[in-house]
């Protein structure tokens, strides 16, 4: 039985190479244009996505604390009168940031209560 010329000599090593460089470029193509991940990308992704939106939920509440606190006047104006990268601290020292069931502030939520208390007047 005799093998197609496609698969004999030079056209058997132009086959192979051309199998190999499309290959390769698909999966170039796929992960960098076509939104390939790999399982420990799209774990770190969704892990960030949840952190956010626990940050989001969690940051109007420390918010709200803080403006029915009993100074809450005097504690907005020492709060503008920090720079802007110590609100967060201020945030989280007062107390405002520690939530039901935690025992201790999440910077993440400070971060976020202080930007949401920088738009109040």
């Amino acid at each position: 039985m005799q093998l197609p010329s496609i698969l004999q000599g030079e056209s058997l090593t132009r086959l192979l190479q051309g199998t190999a460089f499309g290959a390769v470029a698909a999966i170039v193509i796929g992960f960098n244009w076509g939104g390939w991940t790999l399982g420990s990308t799209a774990a770190l992704q969704a892990e960030n996505s949840s952190k956010n939106a626990i940050v989001a939920v969690l940051a109007p509440i420390c918010a709200d604390k803080f403006q029915n606190a009993v100074d809450a006047s005097t504690n907005l104006e020492n709060f503008k009168k920090e720079s802007s990268y110590q609100q967060a601290k201020f945030v989280e020292k007062g107390g405002w940031a520690v939530l039901p069931g935690s025992d201790q502030a999440g910077i993440g939520v400070a971060r976020a209560c202080a930007a949401l208390l920088n738009d109040l007047k």
